[in-house]
């Protein structure tokens, strides 16, 4: 019995093999036809150097190089992309060191702007006042006066809401309340405009037109109008404290080395952890700056981060300052750019312009729809135009005379200015003259009988002109800002253009 099973096992283990090998022989038949623009090869050169793998298997120095690659290429997008944060967290820092931090109390420049203070391209001749409020622990609330322009900005640069004659309150003034867009507690029904935040911090800018050369009484206007204070002492609002920045010496620029990144991640700590979209707070998150964790790059990442930040500071420095987007200028025979590219929201058809968003930031202060086209109307909000270069595409230098002609009627329905800036801090040029610019309003300004005028730069001024004249310094390069206060529609349709600077010998 034993042997006739042990005989009929031996049959069918020799039947299955015949049945088996076949098939696995047969397998071996099916071959695909493998595209070669799938296989990687053993060896591949590339710009981060020779790559090497084994069947489509990196070695270990291959491993190495792509690695340090895409920890260098996201240092250098996370500087790119993080600009509006530490934008807003370098002025932040630098009202603290000035004496008004967030909800404490508001900066106002009572003697206007000058070179003392380090600030993104402000206007030399309007009065300013400067505050974060942090809405983390409860609402807050801003009183502002009539005829202002005023902008809340969350703590990523996003725009919040304008407050004068593009805000609710359309320029007469009233009390507006700053709410986290997660917040559940009651909330006053009437005599306020509700506005609502993604983030904990917020930029508070106002700005207020000196009346009459009057800028004393400009200033105590504004001052007796704006308040700021928490919604919980609505009913007895304490007395506002106001700090004159005017002169003082103090810091609102984000840093170009490897502080930038600290500054990000103060952000980041502040903030809740969505306060970006997942895909920036990933892009952080790569690099180590991630929510409830303490920040400390080794050696290795510390030293490639190094490195980002110089490669993203060159980068926002090109873009800004040497364009390859032919939608920045504002006209082709024109050396005069745009500081808005896809508007305030740097968008277009779904398109986020990413170096318009780099562009702006790194060069400006404060996006509204306010100061951007297509949002702002003939007559109503701001344009900007801002060169640093001579009608050769030359670069602007500090040792030589220039001269610009705006041709009357200039389309300004309020006024309109110069303001000239250090390319290295994109703060206002050091010289001798407090201002740094001028504007349609200054008294000594000689114009033409049909509006027209023609502004003088350089070391110092021709004769006769002394009060159509901005000084510049030899040695330092510079750019300037023409700003168009309530633009008409010959600025809209581009029917008048400003001319370039030129060269005078």
């Amino acid at each position: 019995m034993k042997t006739s099973q042990s005989k009929k096992l031996i049959i069918t283990a020799a039947m299955l093999a015949f049945v088996v090998t076949p098939m696995i022989a047969s397998a071996q038949k099916f071959k695909a036809d493998v595209p070669k623009s799938i296989v990687t090869p053993d060896s591949v050169e590339t710009r981060i150097g020779t790559l090497k793998f084994k069947d489509g298997l990196p070695d270990a120095e291959t491993a190495k190089k792509v690695y340090d690659h895409l920890d260098f290429a996201r240092g250098v997008e996370a500087f790119l992309a993080g600009i509006p944060a530490t934008s807003v967290q370098a002025l932040k820092n630098g009202f603290i060191e000035a004496g008004f931090p967030p909800n404490g109390a508001i900066g106002i420049t009572e003697q206007l702007s000058d070179a003392r203070t380090l600030y993104l391209t402000p206007n030399a001749t309007v009065v300013y006042q400067w505050f974060c409020m942090d809405v983390a622990k409860e609402p807050m609330v801003v009183e502002v006066p009539p005829a202002v322009l005023g902008i809340i900005d969350d703590a990523y640069f996003r725009f919040v809401t304008d407050m004068g004659a593009f805000g609710p309150d359309q320029g007469k003034g009233g009390k507006f309340l700053l709410v986290r867009d997660d917040y559940k507690g009651p909330l006053p029904k009437t005599g306020y405009n509700i506005v609502r935040t993604r983030t904990n911090n917020n930029l508070v800018i106002i700005r207020a037109f000196v009346q009459k050369s009057d800028l004393a009484g400009t200033v105590k206007s504004v001052k007796a109008g704006t308040r700021m204070y928490p919604l919980s002492a609505a009913a007895n609002p304490p007395v506002q404290k106001f700090v004159n920045i005017s002169g003082l010496k103090f810091n609102t620029v984000h840093a170009n080395d490897f502080k930038f990144f600290e500054e990000l991640n103060e952000v980041v700590q502040h903030e809740r952890a969505n306060f970006v979209d997942p895909e920036m707070v990933g892009l952080f998150a790569a690099i180590g700056i991630k929510k409830g964790q303490k920040f400390a790059p080794d050696a290795r990442l510390k030293a490639i981060l190094t490195d980002a930040v110089a490669v993203g500071n060159a980068t926002s420095r090109a873009i800004v300052f040497a364009s390859r987007d032919p939608q920045q200028k504002f006209f082709t025979d024109r050396q005069w750019l745009t500081g808005f590219l896809g508007g305030y929201t740097f968008s277009d058809r779904g398109e986020r312009k990413l170096d318009g968003r780099t562009l702006f930031h790194y060069y400006a202060t404060g996006a509204t729809p306010a100061m951007a086209p297509p949002a702002t109307k003939p007559g109503i909000g701001s344009a900007y135009g801002y060169t640093a270069r001579d009608s050769r595409g030359e670069y602007l230098d500090g040792g030589k005379n220039y001269k610009v002609t705006l041709k009357g009627p200039i389309p300004a329905a309020r006024f309109w200015s110069f303001t000239v800036y250090d390319n290295q801090t994109r703060s206002m040029l050091e010289t001798d003259q407090i201002s740094a610019g001028l504007d349609s309003t200054f008294p000594t300004l000689k114009k033409d009988a049909n509006g027209s005028a023609t502004i003088y730069f350089g070391p110092k001024a021709p004769a006769g002109q002394e009060g159509n004249w901005i000084q510049t310094m030899p040695g330092k390069g510079w750019n300037v800002i023409l700003r168009l206060y309530g633009p008409t529609e010959t600025w809209h349709n581009k029917t008048w253009k400003p001319g370039d600077i030129e060269l005078v010998n």
